[in-house]
């Protein structure tokens, strides 16, 4: 089992549920363990905020084997009233913008 990530001080402009669905966008077989590397959280953590976007409809995962592949729903609205009928898929286009062109992929979302 790998440590805790590093803690961070001071405050963000990006929550970590945004920054768990980036990091599910870029790779819809991500690891739980990658995720939170990659975030710089606990894997139980992120496995909370998995079960806070599935349980909102943001987020689905069938499980093939050892496996699971996330389904995002990119229409489904931002939650908060100031992006009243913003869809997650325009929020994540601009959080995976960067991964996607320097690994010369598209976002995946569904």
């Amino acid at each position: 089992m790998v440590g805790s990530p590093e803690s961070h001080t001071g405050w963000t402009f990006i929550t970590n549920h945004a920054r768990v669905l980036a990091a599910i966008a870029d790779n819809p077989n991500v690891r739980i363990r990658d995720i939170a590397a990659h975030c710089r959280l606990t894997e139980r953590a992120v496995s909370r905020i998995i079960v806070d976007l599935e349980q909102d409809g943001y987020l689905s995962h069938t499980r093939e084997g050892r496996t699971n592949t996330y389904r995002i729903e990119p229409g489904k609205v931002l939650r908060h009233p100031a992006e009243a009928g913003l869809p997650l898929a325009s929020l994540l286009s601009l959080l995976v913008q960067d991964e996607s062109e320097r690994t010369g992929q598209q976002p995946v979302l569904h």
